[in-house]
């Protein structure tokens, strides 16, 4: 990565921390829903991002990618809207090569699969990335998706963030495997263990990974070893689990200031130019969340929209029984 390259993906970690530090204050103050953070995955995210080519490549998401969309041309502002229930202000926009996220575990990557192996058979140029979590990796559908695209060798990457937790379980009490990497091989898919926290390193591994699905050479696993320094979502409470000295060790890793300690290094940074991208962050999110502000929460009708292209007898009289009830 040049210099400039490192400068922008700062850029990007800066303003997805951000992001979290004012999505949180929003949940608690009531004005949004529960949201996951990014905290402590910023090179895991941005790094694997910067592999693809947003005007080609999509993203297939779950729930923990915010800086990866924006890249790809999302805003936060439709991002934000999400959470806070408005599906049609957070409806991903025309020309956008992302899926909406996925808070079903692992359901997304059927779709992940299914995209990549629909642009091999048009002969699309494109490639897809999708994002799981260690736990969601104990899904069926992780497995039965890695099969079907070693199988047809499609032009897919699995990034799989190991964050150390599913919610308040830990790595150890998921899988006796050695790595999540290791699970590739036995679907005949080449699978690549990454310092999650190395920005330079996910990035490498990550364009090797697209590289390898756009040149015929079918998917790829990357485990990207990382740590949740948050909590899983605004509705945990990780103190409850997570042992103190085990965060503070992570916390010596975080890789923003990594990323500063590295460009610091070659005089490419100082503090005042820290100070400005701090400033042009923070002025982005003030303008989103003042959009943000603007869009009303969802009604309980819009619960029912694109659910099916007939309502069945059933459906519908669910729906009438909520309606009635939030006429009240």
């Amino acid at each position: 990565m040049s210099i400039q390259e490192t400068l922008d993906a700062l850029e990007r970690m800066l303003l997805s921390k951000r992001i979290d530090e004012r999505a949180f204050s929003l949940q608690r103050q009531g004005r949004m829903g529960t949201y996951s953070a990014v905290r402590g995955q910023e090179a895991s995210v941005v790094g694997s991002s910067l592999a693809l080519d947003p005007s080609v490549d999509w993203i297939v998401p779950q729930y923990r990618e915010l800086p990866a969309l924006l890249r790809h041309g999302l805003s936060i502002e439709g991002f934000l809207s999400y959470w806070k229930g408005n599906s049609e202000a957070a409806r991903i926009p025309d020309g956008v090569k992302v899926l909406p996220p996925q808070i079903g575990l692992a359901a997304q990557l059927p779709h992940a699969v299914g995209l990549a192996w629909g642009l091999q058979l048009q002969g699309d140029p494109g490639a897809v990335m999708t994002f799981i979590g260690d736990g969601g990796s104990s899904e069926g559908d992780f497995h039965e998706s890695l099969n079907l695209a070693g199988v047809m060798k499609a032009p897919v990457v699995f990034l799989l963030q190991n964050n150390g937790w599913a919610i308040s379980t830990p790595r150890s009490k998921q899988s006796a495997a050695d790595t999540f990497a290791s699970r590739g091989e036995g679907y005949g898919v080449p699978s690549i263990l990454v310092d999650g926290n190395d920005l330079f390193a996910v990035s490498a591994a990550a364009r090797e990974a697209v590289g390898r699905a756009k040149s015929g050479e079918g998917p790829t696993l990357i485990e990207s070893q990382t740590y949740r320094l948050g909590a899983h979502n605004t509705a945990d409470d990780p103190s409850k689990y997570v042992d103190s000295g085990e965060k503070l060790q992570w916390e010596e890793l975080d890789p923003i200031p990594r990323v500063i300690s590295y460009l610091r290094a070659r005089d490419a940074i100082t503090d005042a130019e820290i100070d400005d991208i701090e400033a042009r962050n923070e002025a982005e999110v003030a303008r989103a969340v003042d959009v943000l502000d603007t869009i009303g929460p969802a009604s309980a009708e819009t619960l029912f929209d694109h659910v099916s292209s007939t309502m069945s007898i059933r459906l519908r009289r669910q729906r009438d029984q909520i309606l009635k009830g939030a006429s009240r």
